[in-house]
């Protein structure tokens, strides 16, 4: 006789044997290239976060900027204070006596409460342009009240896009703010430009009027020269695709240009950090040392003039302590 089938429990089908689930992890190829847009993605959602941490605990942000005269920023929202701002004294910098004219004015104004324009110092490699913004405010606030005085807040490029975030914080303060990006450029399809373009002008909200931003490059209009010359060569409308990204530059009132400094600029730069250093060297050995120093590196600049001095004080013993 055939035999009958079991019985399944009532209401249910035969049983079938389970199955275990698939290791998709095990599976997934090692080595594969992540997506470029998901890298985007998790930092849109960084921002997003910082932005709203900005917004829940703007008393608590107000009551930090009390602990310092520098921040760093954070694309997370948190402000690192810095104690001690690594600067030169602003009479030691030689050569951009316009330029630091035409800054300290801009400067005292803003710290004044007067209209004022954002800054972009840009030109050669070395000639004291981020120096020049720390020793400003320094200077400004050398015979400022604590409370009157300004806050220097560096940002740094590649957080470029948190710039939004950082602008919501601030604008709820009663402080004054010079918010600082050191060698600011872009390269390739970077489009983190739009963020601060944004917050320069054209945005809904702008620049908080307590705000004003400083950048220093290498590049006039931020981008290299090569990036320009292939937007003209391959665009539909050559002229519309290099204004999008041009007209970045546009945006700061000021344009502070900076340029090779010459043989007697650079040895009085030399000259003037040896004798606020006390570094007592005879001055024909002197010129004839900084001068070899400089042929060496291939130019001459205030960068190249601190990077002799150091090694001359190294050589004598002498610490680099003001005198």
């Amino acid at each position: 006789m055939p035999r009958k089938p079991s019985k399944s429990p009532a209401g249910k089908g035969p049983r079938t044997p389970a199955r275990k689930p698939a290791r998709v992890a095990a599976n997934r190829p090692t080595g594969a290239p992540i997506d470029i847009s998901q890298e985007r993605i998790v930092r849109a959602l960084e921002i997003i976060a910082a932005h709203l941490s900005a917004q829940g605990n703007p008393a608590a942000a107000s009551e930090s900027f009390e602990r310092a005269d520098a921040f760093v920023w954070h694309p997370d929202g948190r402000l690192s204070a810095v104690p001690r701002v690594s600067r030169v004294e602003l009479f030691l910098l030689k050569g951009v006596d316009r330029v630091r004219d035409i800054l300290m004015e801009n400067t005292e104004r803003f710290a004044g409460g007067l209209p004022a324009n954002n800054a972009l110092l840009w030109g050669a490699r070395g000639m004291g342009k981020s120096s020049l913004v720390k020793a400003a405010h320094a200077s400004i606030n050398a015979e400022r009240k604590p409370a009157d005085k300004l806050k220097l807040i560096e940002i740094h490029r590649e957080d470029i896009e948190s710039l939004p975030a950082l602008m919501e914080q601030l604008r709820a303060s009663s402080f004054r703010f010079i918010v600082f990006c050191d060698d600011l450029s872009f390269d390739g399809n970077d489009a983190s430009y739009k963020s601060l373009k944004a917050v320069l002008e054209g945005g809904i909200e702008g620049r908080p009027e307590n705000v004003i931003l400083y950048a220093t490059s290498n590049r006039r209009h931020l981008l290299a020269r090569e990036m320009i010359e292939n937007e003209r060569s391959t665009a539909i409308n050559p002229g519309e695709a290099v204004e999008e990204k041009v007209s970045l530059s546009d945006r700061f009132g000021l344009w502070l240009g900076f340029h090779r400094c010459s043989q007697d600029e650079y040895l009085a730069m030399v000259r003037g950090y040896c004798s606020h250093f006390g570094v007592k060297v005879d001055d024909e050995a002197l010129e004839r040392e900084a001068l070899e120093w400089s042929t060496t590196r291939g130019s001459r600049s205030g960068r190249v003039a601190w990077q002799f001095v150091q090694e001359l004080a190294g050589r004598l013993g002498v610490k680099l302590t003001a005198m």
